[in-house]
C-alpha cells in the first residue's frame, strides 16, 4: 500500500509546517496517499541542520563514508519489491520498470561509495627544493538539488549519491508527484546510519523552495534536473550568489538512421528507448530521421511495434507501457499530436487517449513530420515518436543539431567512417551508437547547449561537489 510522506529534517521524519498535498495515482486518478509540504521555518531547521551535519560529514573518514554507503544500497537492494510497488502507484511506470530502477539505484550508490575513496589529490613538482605543492581536494558544503518525477530514485541518487561520497551534505527538494519512492531512498540513508543533517528531505511548492535554498549563504552548491526554461531561471539565481551549478535540462535527442544499418536492429532497440516510462525521459530519441531508401519500412515497422505494446496499470502483468504520470503531460499530448497533424504529419500509430480514466496516451508515430509543427521543436517528454526523411549525411546532421537542445543523440548504420563522422559531428553531450547505451553508473551523463552543464554520471560527478585547494610550503 501505498502511504504519507513526511519531511526528514535533522535526522528525524516531520510534518510540514505548510499542511499537506495529495498523491495521486494515474493509472486510476485515486489519491492514494499525501506528501507533507515545508514551510520557511522547516527550510531554516533543515538549512541549519546541513551546517550542523556537514561539520560531522566532512569529518568522517572517506572509508568510513564509503561502508555507510553501501549498507544503503543493500537496504535498497532487499526492499525493492514494496519500494517499486510505491513506485508504480505514483508515477504509473510497469512494476518491471520500477524494480530495475530501483536495482539501478543501489548500482549508483556503490559507484559513488566506491568512486568517494578515490578522489586523490596530486602533487605538483616545484621550482625550489624546499617547497612542497600539493592540491587537496575538499567537499564543496552543504548542497540543495532539486529532483524531478519521471524516475523518482535514479534522479535522486545521482544528487545524493556524489553529494555524500565528497563529504557534502545535502537538502533535497524532492518530486511532490512520486514522493513515497523518493522518501524510501532517504530511509535506506537514515537506516544505514547517516548522522543526522547530512540529508534532508523537503517537499513543496518548488518555486518558493528554491527561491528560498538557492540564495541562502549555507548552500553552496545546486543540482537541478528538470526543464530548460526552470533550470535557467535556477542559474541565473545560483549565479547570481556565485553558487557552484550542475544543470541536466531537456532534450529533443535525434536518431539517425543511416541506409546502410542493420534496420530490424534500430527499430527494436529505439521502439524500446522511445516509449520506455511512456517517453517521459529526457535522452528518449524523438526525431527519428530516416534516410530515404529506408524511410517507408522503418515506419511500417517502428508502426508496428508501437502497436504491440501494451497498455495499462503499470501493476498489471505483461503491460509494457503505463500511463502518463499526470493530467498535464496527457493534455500536452494530445495538443502537440493535433498540432503535426494540422501541419501535415500522417498517424501511423496511435495518436489519443486511451479509455477515459487513468491518463493513457497510445504510443503514438507520426510520419512525415515537418519542422513547422510545435512537437519537433518543443521536447514532447511523452509517448510521441517524429519520423522525418533524409537524403544526405550533411542534412540528416542539419536537422539533427537544428535545435538548441544537446542532451544526447542517437544513430545506426554499419560503416566505421560514418560512426567516426556522426561521434564528431553530432553536438550532443552523449551520442550512443548501435545501441542504447546511456545512463550507467561508470558514464557521464549530462549535456551542452540549452540542455545544462555539467555531469550526473561517472568520474565527473563526484568533481563538481569538491574543492581544490591548493597548499603550498617551504620547508
Amino acid at each position: 500500500m501505498h502511504s504519507d510522506t513526511q519531511l526528514y529534517v535533522d535526522g528525524e521524519w516531520r510534518a510540514g509546517g505548510a499542511g499537506s498535498a495529495p498523491v495521486v495515482n494515474p493509472a486510476t486518478e485515486e489519491t492514494i496517499g499525501a506528501h507533507a509540504c515545508a514551510s520557511q521555518s522547516d527550510l531554516d531547521d533543515a538549512l541549519a541542520a546541513s551546517e550542523r551535519g556537514f561539520e560531522q560529514w566532512r569529518r568522517t573518514s572517506s572509508f568510513e563514508r564509503f561502508r555507510l554507503m553501501r549498507r544503503a544500497a543493500e537496504l535498497m537492494r532487499q526492499r525493492i519489491d514494496s519500494v517499486a510497488r510505491a513506485m508504480t502507484m505514483e508515477q504509473g511506470k510497469p512494476l518491471a520498470e520500477s524494480r530495475a530502477e530501483t536495482a539501478a539505484c543501489a548500482d549508483l550508490i556503490d559507484w559513488f561509495a566506491e568512486e568517494g575513496r578515490r578522489a586523490y589529490g596530486r602533487t605538483i613538482p616545484a621550482r625550489a627544493p624546499d617547497v612542497a605543492q600539493m592540491v587537496i581536494k575538499e567537499p564543496v558544503g552543504p548542497v540543495a538539488a532539486f529532483s524531478p518525477w519521471n524516475f523518482p530514485l535514479n534522479q535522486s541518487v545521482r544528487k545524493i549519491g556524489p553529494a555524500l561520497a565528497a563529504g557534502c551534505s545535502i537538502i533535497l527538494k524532492g518530486p511532490e508527484e512520486t514522493p513515497a519512492s523518493c522518501a524510501a531512498l532517504v530511509g535506506a540513508f537514515a537506516d544505514a546510519g547517516l548522522p543526522a543533517g547530512a540529508l534532508n528531505l523537503v517537499f513543496g511548492e518548488p518555486a518558493v523552495i528554491s527561491s528560498y535554498l538557492i540564495p541562502h549563504p549555507t548552500i553552496r552548491k545546486i543540482s537541478f534536473t528538470g526543464s530548460t526554461a526552470v533550470g535557467k531561471r535556477l542559474a541565473a539565481l545560483a549565479g547570481l550568489h556565485m553558487k557552484r551549478a550542475t544543470m541536466e535540462l531537456g532534450g529533443h535527442a535525434p536518431a539517425i538512421v543511416f541506409e546502410d544499418a542493420d534496420l530490424d536492429r534500430a527499430v527494436k532497440v529505439l521502439a524500446a528507448s522511445k516509449f520506455r516510462n511512456a517517453g517521459q525521459v529526457c535522452v528518449a530519441p524523438t526525431r527519428f530521421l530516416v534516410h530515404e531508401s529506408l524511410y517507408q519500412r522503418f515506419v511500417d515497422d517502428f508502426a508496428a511495434a508501437a502497436r504491440a505494446i501494451k497498455v495499462g496499470d503499470g501493476l498489471e502483468e505483461r503491460v509494457g507501457m503505463g500511463p502518463l504520470a499526470h493530467r498535464r503531460r496527457l493534455d500536452a499530448m494530445e495538443a502537440l499530436t493535433a498540432d503535426a497533424v494540422g501541419h501535415g504529419a500522417r498517424v501511423a500509430a496511435g495518436g489519443a487517449r486511451i479509455g477515459n480514466r487513468g491518463y493513457f496516451f497510445a504510443p503514438t508515430v507520426l510520419a512525415d513530420a515537418p519542422v513547422t509543427a510545435r512537437a519537433m521543436n518543443e521536447e514532447p517528454f511523452g509517448p510521441i515518436a517524429l519520423v522525418a526523411a533524409f537524403r544526405d549525411y550533411e542534412g540528416a546532421i542539419r536537422e539533427a543539431n537544428r535545435l538548441a537542445y544537446g542532451l544526447a543523440a542517437f544513430a545506426y548504420t554499419r560503416s566505421a567512417r560514418t560512426a567516426a563522422n556522426v561521434s564528431r559531428d553530432l553536438e550532443a553531450g552523449m551520442v550512443s551508437i548501435n545501441h542504447h547505451g546511456l545512463a550507467l553508473p561508470e558514464l557521464p551523463f549530462g549535456g551542452v547547449k540549452d540542455s545544462g552543464y555539467g555531469s550526473e554520471g561517472g568520474a565527473e560527478a563526484l568533481e563538481a561537489y569538491l574543492n581544490p585547494k591548493l597548499v603550498t610550503q617551504m620547508t
